[in-house]
């Protein structure tokens, strides 16, 4: 059997080409698998909700394979690939010709999209997810958006993989963190990734100043590229108060430096859109705590592997409250750290994630 993979694979900037790239490496241990191969005996493809995806979701429709979904919101992918008829088109084949309005309600209001909740209330999911011989999901969110779609697909949920990397010495994180500013002693949060409204970066920094103003041996690096220009230049002047450090997307090695070096991570997700935060899985499985957004995608997280934090009304008092027992409480980052990394590495390991995705081509295969 030859497996097709299809995917975006590093230099590319995305999680979902760094978690392919580990996934590769591990599925050729089991059998012969090229790189988008014109023909092959069964395929695996790799969907996300970014344009890069546009050609593997094409090939998904016309030589149905296994799906992966990394994201189980596609909706905002369809805006950006779709012309108005098009979308318009496609929203009515997933929600039927009641909603055309509806269809043109959102295509016109677009630009809000990135935190207008009804957008990813409506995931567009149907036609892939008909096609796949079997869609592969990281959460039970995910699994039950599929399933509103598509009664009949065949649903296999797969943890999210952890592929353990080689870390920095200590000097070397004691030198980044002295590059950024932070004193010694202090308690450093982060927060990275590609960032957009509902990272909840505002609401991030917002708290973060309360947070620094009540414990001054605090700071907050915001690591990676804005997706929205609305949303960097809302939170410029935020950028810049004290504690609070700015760098650029980082590269693999930088990641990991950086990774190494914050002493918590803050992964929060509103709206959700039914992934499976890669950073998330990679910062626990280093044995740092994560806060996440208490949410379906989250919940097979082992109560005290992370720490929660409530969506809507709640959020800032309840991310406040959080972070200042994390600061304040001596042991209990640490605590909460091991407890992530020892579920991440029963769980997430990338061999037993390996045979579960080859049995399933095989499985699929024919």
């Amino acid at each position: 059997m030859t497996a097709g993979f299809y995917s975006p694979l590093p230099p590319a900037r995305t999680g979902v080409a760094d978690y392919s790239a580990a996934l590769l490496a591990e599925l050729r241990r089991h059998g012969k698998v090229e790189v988008a191969p014109a023909r092959c005996d069964i395929a695996l493809y790799h969907l996300g909700n970014n344009g890069l995806h546009a050609q593997i979701y094409r090939q998904a429709l016309a030589q149905p394979g296994v799906v992966v979904l990394h994201d189980a919101v596609l909706h905002h992918f369809f805006l950006g690939q779709l012309s108005e008829a098009e979308y318009i088109e496609e929203f009515v084949y997933n929600y039927g010709e009641w909603n055309r309005g509806l269809a043109g309600d959102l295509w016109r209001g677009r630009a809000a999209s990135g935190t207008d909740e009804r957008y990813f209330r409506y995931p567009m999911l149907r036609r892939v997810a008909e096609r796949a011989r079997a869609v592969v999901v990281h959460n039970a969110a995910a699994a039950a958006a599929v399933r509103a779609h598509a009664p009949q697909a065949k649903i296999v949920e797969i943890p999210h993989l952890f592929a353990p990397p080689e870390l920095p010495d200590a000097a070397g994180t004691l030198r980044f963190r002295e590059g950024l500013g932070v004193p010694p002693g202090s308690f450093l949060f982060g927060v990275f990734g590609y960032l957009r409204e509902s990272k909840r970066v505002a609401a991030v920094l917002e708290t973060f100043a309360q947070v620094h103003a009540e414990i001054p041996a605090t700071a907050l690096l915001v690591a990676g590229q804005f997706v929205s220009t609305d949303l960097e230049r809302a939170v410029a002047p935020m950028l810049l108060a004290p504690g609070v450090a700015r760098v650029p997307y980082l590269p693999e090695r930088e990641f990991w430096l950086a990774a190494s070096a914050v002493d918590a991570c803050i992964n929060l997700r509103y709206p959700a859109a039914g992934e499976s935060s890669g950073i998330a899985v990679r910062m626990m499985g280093i044995g740092k705590p994560v806060l996440v957004t208490d949410s379906l995608e989250t919940e097979a997280i082992p109560e005290g592997a992370c720490v929660r934090i409530a969506a809507g009304i709640g959020e800032r008092d309840s991310l406040r409250q959080h972070m200042i027992l994390l600061t304040s409480v001596s042991g209990v980052a640490r605590a909460i750290g091991q407890r992530a990394a020892g579920h991440i590495a029963t769980h997430h390991a990338v061999q037993p994630i390996a045979t579960l995705y080859w049995n399933l081509l095989c499985e699929s295969c024919g």
